[in-house]
């Protein structure tokens, strides 16, 4: 499946803007080094991608079982010379649990990250609502999800296999003087692991995402009361805004985030968003990375994933689909802290 498309022009207007900025700079003998223009933060390895699968590379069965559906935030990681993908099956609309279905965590693999088998037991918990799963492995250590739970409150399981799972409870978030969060969903978690810090990204009826930091993964304090990425101002991202996925590359950090103009049941596009030290945040000024797509209408819940040779951008939601980088690189994003994670992610 190799990527034809062309690199758009707009990303080599930017690029070039950011290179007249660059040669027409005074140079003087002790001048500092202006700092780079925000389009220059964004490498095109991040940004240039080949169109999508035609046909989705895994969605729901249909046959009115748990996984009738997909929906949500999935996780794809690959382990050596295996791929796996850890997705959320949804219930019929008219299973008892709610007029949406009931979500469940269920699991696949693939020898290549395009043709995925499910694992044939079912739903890895069969009778607690899981979705939107993101997942952590610190080095010798066990798998850590942290997921949103039914009325949208975040969680974290455990397990030693990624097939086993143990839940340690909903995630204890507090505002920055101590006093625990006001009531209401807090979901969509997205954690990075830094220095024996964690660092959760979540969101509130995506109206925002906020930073919370803990070091013994049990009490979740906030860095600021506010969002460190608010909606808007420009109208792509303007009613509601949820983050999919954490990376770092070339020294920076790089946020993979689904937005709406129309509010939380709006259309969905993919942005992408650059930060130095995980709290200030810059949108790339070309965003959506994925706008709305009438073909595939609500493709969302993005995340990279590095191949060996180039980037992978896989979509999870309403159904997994990949795109690939039309610039190859030697070295991809780390998902994780530095040296915290298993080699083979």
């Amino acid at each position: 499946m190799t990527p034809l498309a062309s690199v758009p022009v707009r990303v080599f207007a930017l690029w070039a803007a950011a290179a007249v900025v660059i040669l027409t700079a005074p140079v003087g003998h002790a001048q500092r080094a202006a700092p780079a223009p925000p389009e220059a933060r964004f490498p095109l390895e991040l940004l240039e991608f080949g169109p999508p699968s035609q046909t989705p590379l895994f969605a729901g069965r249909g046959d009115g079982g748990w996984d009738h559906e997909i929906r949500e935030r999935g996780w794809i990681v690959r382990e050596g010379g295996r791929w796996r993908m850890w997705y959320t099956g949804v219930a019929p609309k008219s299973d008892p649990a709610g007029p949406r279905g009931r979500c469940r965590l269920g699991h696949a693999t693939s020898p290549d990250g395009l043709n995925w088998t499910r694992t044939p037991s079912g739903p890895l918990v069969a009778d607690t609502w899981i979705e939107d799963v993101c997942l952590m492995r610190p080095a010798g250590g066990v798998y850590q999800a942290f997921v949103e739970g039914e009325g949208d409150i975040a969680a974290r399981w455990t397990s030693a296999d990624g097939l086993d799972w143990h839940p340690r409870g909903v995630l204890d978030i507090r505002l920055v003087d101590g006093r625990p969060i006001p009531d209401g969903p807090r979901g969509t978690p997205a954690v990075w692991l830094e220095r024996g810090v964690w660092h959760l990204f979540y969101e509130r009826q995506d109206l925002g995402i906020w930073l919370a930091t803990s070091r013994d993964l049990l009490v979740w304090t906030n860095v600021a009361d506010e969002p460190v990425i608010a909606c808007g101002p420009e109208p792509y991202d303007a009613r509601a805004v949820a983050l999919d996925q954490i990376v770092r590359y070339q020294g920076r950090y790089y946020a993979l985030y689904h937005a709406s103009a129309l509010g939380g049941q709006g259309r969905w596009c993919t942005c992408i968003a650059v930060s130095d030290d995980l709290r200030r945040w810059t949108k790339w000024p070309g965003n959506p990375l994925l706008p709305v797509d009438d073909e595939v209408p609500g493709e969302s819940s993005a995340m990279f994933v590095f191949d060996g040779t180039r980037h992978r951008l896989y979509t999870t939601h309403p159904a997994v689909r990949v795109r690939f980088a039309v610039h190859p690189t030697r070295v991809g994003v780390e998902t994780g802290g530095r040296g915290e994670l298993v080699p083979a992610w």
